[in-house]
């Protein structure tokens, strides 16, 4: 009896890396698949614009957006410009040489004075 139980210990040590071992690739039929490894490469290539980001022209009735205007300021003196004072809910900013008066919580254009100040 001892001899068969440590028969069956043995053949269980040695027949278990061998049931532990990965797929092989070999189906039912004897016939052997391939397994192609495939290293994925990818490159990022980083452009970097040279031109400077396109400005606009602002009128009456437009959606202001800070990113859009060139050398954006909020003017906190407008008197010192020869601007009258924003009506509540408004206020100047500059936008290039153009003063745009802009709604705060809308950002709607309001009016524009071009070419007031430099």
């Amino acid at each position: 009896m001892k001899k068969f139980i440590i028969a069956a210990v043995a053949a269980s040590v040695l027949a278990t890396p061998v049931l532990a071992a990965p797929f092989q690739g070999h189906d039912d039929r004897g016939r052997v698949e391939q397994n192609h490894r495939t290293t994925v490469v990818k490159k990022t290539t980083v452009r970097r614009d040279a031109r400077q980001p396109e400005y606009r022209k602002w009128s009456k009735g437009q959606r202001f957006d800070s990113r859009y205007a060139s050398n954006y300021r909020v003017i906190s003196n407008p008197r010192a410009h020869r601007l009258h004072d924003a009506p509540r809910g408004y206020r100047w900013v500059q936008s290039g040489n153009d003063a745009v008066l802009v709604g705060i919580t809308s950002g709607i254009v309001a009016g524009v004075m071009a070419n007031l100040l430099r």
